[in-house]
């Protein structure tokens, strides 16, 4: 098996490393082919504001509060309460539109998943999203929830801006997510958050629409004369709803497709339903349920099935390819190693399907081909799934949707680390669909960014779903994410799980790949001692299975731990070791990085003859083993050597260099240092102005690719030259 390349580069937490895997980051089939973007400076989270009927007190006493918080001297933190399906999203939304004017800071938007299959969401992992969103550099986020709690509120301090949280579940859960300084705070839950008061929470219970508000929502819905022509009937109708917008609104939307059907029909249908609302019970209104069952059956076949099948997506959001993953076929769950398709629905297909749902108000766009379920309905398909789907056929289903995740994963790494060893793959029967990924390797990584949690909670599904493997399978196929954008916490998360099913599966190999990949992970978080317990486990289960060149290749993350954690001696002792042992086991490139690796620590210790010497075996062996980006980390190691012997004009021949190759392949943060050193050159050489635009280059490289440290380093040296750019 191999592993994971053995280079460190990067900077993790405020440290800034030589040039390999150090920072969480590992190289050689890892070339960071862009610039990260860049964090806008007014952040506007909220979704769109949609119409509302007759929530003017609503509103009123919102404002009422605010004003009142205003007066006094602090934050706005109110609770919108209530019934799922009465609009209480809506009303947020509605009112926290008219402050953008007066709270230019921006807005903050998270949905806490009261209702989610999977549980409420963590405060740590929102805390991480707000402080990304606010332009904290993701190696920058602290990984205990109280620091991130701390610094977000130092970063909101000075800020007017709105924050909304949406779909509570505890007070607990909301608190650390309060915002510093002079801000409106929203929550919305199906719960009465009495334990808010403490923090001074508006509490506002949202009762359904009065029937004559219903009626008003259902003549807007309609948009055509029936309900005035049929006032009786349109208030049965109204009645049958219980006031709940979403039910105005979904038998609405039925009606409005059948332009020529009198509101009476709709009423004898939804009044017969009423009598099997027993069926399921959704805190404990009845209504919403005989109002989708009577949306549901009036679905085509293939529309109805889809509805059902995407109540089984373990996720909040899903996107077409989903959907034709889910219809594209049956059969026994035999797994097979190749994902290769099979005759399935068009694209164009599971689009219109889509549009019947989206039409009928059972489906949510939020655009860019990307769907979800309102709570209720989401509810509503699963248990339609349940009554009219076998066990194997959800099963089935299921795993169709794992596998199309874990196909287009694997194509993403494909793309952007072609030489990475990965390990089998299976595959149910099929067929399998693979997501139309973007051009170039930005774009494959942006759709594993895009569908982190989708495919977080696939990998946490398949082990209580009956195929296990596929959540290690997926965790080892979204490795390049993790190195090149951090989410350090989904990288925890997902190799726990997968290392759990590998063991579930007495998989070694695959529990290996967990431990060394979770433990890089463990690394670049700062965890050394944990990183170094999982590095050495792998290498006791290597050795148990006489695995040479897998436990050779755990010298070098075990040396990354120890120089990370300030031993330098024992990491250049494993790393010397590793140099040895890894050509003799057959792969002489991971050998050279194991020598590029102790020259780092030489220099780092000011042993420069050890470090020239261990640097040009390396560069020798990587371009050899046709890796010139690694390489090219070895020139640069060199020419930083000559710097510190005095010698800058050979080094601006190494750095020069090094410099092109590594543009050549984006590697923006190698990029980076190399120009920071050529700056350091013009420097030694007398050329202020030359140094001045080097360091100016290379800051603006830093500052791209998220690295604070040592932008900070680079201003100083501006500093020095006289410079005057801001921050």
């Amino acid at each position: 098996m191999r592993g994971h390349d053995q280079g460190s580069h990067n900077e993790v937490n405020g440290v800034v490393h030589g040039p390999s895997v150090q920072a969480g980051t590992v190289h050689g089939g890892i070339h960071i082919r862009t610039a990260a973007p860049a964090v806008p400076q007014v952040l506007w989270q909220l979704p769109p504001a949609v119409a509302l009927t007759d929530r003017t007190a609503e509103l009123t006493l919102l404002e009422r509060h605010r004003a009142q918080a205003a007066r006094e001297g602090h934050s706005c933190l109110a609770a919108v309460s209530g019934l799922g399906g009465v609009g209480k999203t809506a009303l947020a939304l509605a009112w926290l539109h008219t402050l953008r004017a007066d709270f230019p800071g921006g807005q903050l938007h998270a949905d806490l998943g009261g209702q989610s299959p999977h549980g409420p969401a963590e405060p740590a992992e929102v805390l991480s999203r707000f402080l990304r969103a606010l332009g904290v550099p993701p190696q920058a986020v602290p990984s205990g929830i109280a620091e991130r709690a701390a610094l977000y509120r130092s970063l909101t301090a000075e800020l007017r801006i709105v924050v909304l949280l949406d779909d509570a579940a505890t007070a607990a859960q909301v608190r650390p997510l309060l915002p510093g300084g002079p801000s409106v705070t929203l929550v919305t839950s199906r719960q009465r958050l009495s334990g808010l008061t403490l923090e001074g929470c508006h509490q506002l219970h949202l009762e359904p629409l009065g029937l004559e508000a219903a009626v008003e929502l259902l003549a807007d819905t309609l948009a055509d004369g029936r309900v005035a022509d049929q006032p009786d009937d349109a208030r049965a109708l109204a009645g049958l709803c219980a006031g709940l917008p979403l039910a105005v609104r979904v038998v609405g939307a039925r009606l409005a497709a059948r332009p020529h059907r009198p509101i009476t029909t709709m009423v004898r249908a939804l009044t017969e339903e009423r009598r099997r609302l027993d069926e399921l019970a959704i805190d404990g209104d009845l209504s919403v349920r005989g109002v989708l069952d009577l949306s549901y059956q009036g679905l085509p076949s293939t529309a109805a099935r889809l509805y059902r099948l995407l109540g089984l997506h373990p996720g909040r959001e899903f996107g077409s390819a989903v959907a034709r993953a889910v219809l594209a076929g049956t059969g026994a769950l035999e797994p097979r190693s190749d994902p290769a398709p099979a005759p399935g629905p068009k694209p164009s297909d599971a689009l219109e399907l889509l549009d019947v749902l989206h039409d009928g108000n059972l489906l949510i766009d939020v655009g860019e081909d990307r769907y979800r379920f309102h709570d209720l309905v989401r509810l509503h398909a699963a248990a339609k799934a349940c009554e009219e789907e076998t066990a194997e056929e959800r099963t089935a289903a299921l795993r169709r949707i794992a596998d199309h995740y874990l196909a287009t994963a694997d194509r993403v790494e494909q793309i952007t680390d072609p030489g990475r060893d990965g390990l089998p793959r299976t595959f149910g029967p099929g067929p399998v669909v693979t997501e139309e990924l973007g051009e170039g390797a930005e774009a494959a990584l942006d759709w594993l960014e895009r569908e982190l949690d989708n495919l977080t909670a696939v990998i946490r599904r398949a082990r209580t779903a009956g195929f296990g493997p596929v959540g290690w399978q997926l965790a080892d196929a979204m490795w390049p994410l993790f190195p090149r954008r951090k989410h350090y916490d989904h990288w925890r998360a997902v190799h726990a799980e997968g290392l759990a099913a590998a063991r579930e599966a007495g998989d070694t190999a695959a529990e290996c790949r967990m431990l060394t990949s979770g433990g890089l992970g463990e690394l670049g978080a700062g965890r050394f001692d944990r990183a170094l317990e999982m590095f050495e486990r792998a290498a006791r289960i290597f050795a148990a299975r006489g695995d040479a060149l897998g436990e050779a290749r755990t010298l070098n993350y075990r040396g990354l731990a120890h120089q990370r954690a300030g031993r330098p001696a024992r990491a250049a002792d494993l790393f010397a070791r590793a140099a040895v042992e890894l050509p003799a086991c057959g792969d002489a490139r991971a050998g050279g990085l194991a020598r590029l690796n102790a020259a780092d620590v030489a220099l780092a210790t000011g042993l420069l003859d050890r470090a020239a010497t261990d640097a040009d075996a390396a560069r020798t062996t990587l371009l050899a083993a046709d890796d010139p980006y690694n390489a090219a980390r070895a020139t640069l190691l060199l020419g930083r050597v000559l710097l510190r012997r005095g010698a800058p004009e050979r080094a601006e021949d190494r750095l020069s260099e090094a410099l092109d190759v590594l543009r050549g392949v984006a590697a923006g943060y190698e990029a980076a240092r190399a120009l920071a050193a050529l700056g350091e050159a013009a420097e030694q050489l007398g050329r202020p102005e030359l140094a001045r635009r080097r360091y100016q280059e290379a800051l603006d490289l830093y500052r791209s690719v998220d690295r604070p440290e040592p932008a900070a380093a680079v201003r100083e040296r501006l500093a020095l030259l006289g410079d005057t750019t801001p921050d």
